[in-house]
């Protein structure tokens, strides 16, 4: 049995942008647990309309 496994989730969210408006947008976060609860999150990344993938510090309007 492992201790420390990694897992990927998507989820849907509501962005905005000046351009678009609001969005709704699938995103995805590969998050470590350790026994089933989440320590961290490593990486978070999300799909953009056009279907490139952006991550999600760099898209961040309230900062």
């Amino acid at each position: 049995m492992k201790l420390i496994k990694v897992r990927r989730q998507t989820i849907l969210e509501k962005r905005f942008t000046p351009k678009m408006g609001e969005l709704q947008t699938r995103v995805t976060s590969i998050k470590k647990q350790f026994l089933g609860i989440s320590i961290r999150t490593i990486h978070k990344y999300r799909e953009t309309y056009y279907g490139k993938v952006k991550d999600c510090r760099d898209c961040e309007l309230t900062r």
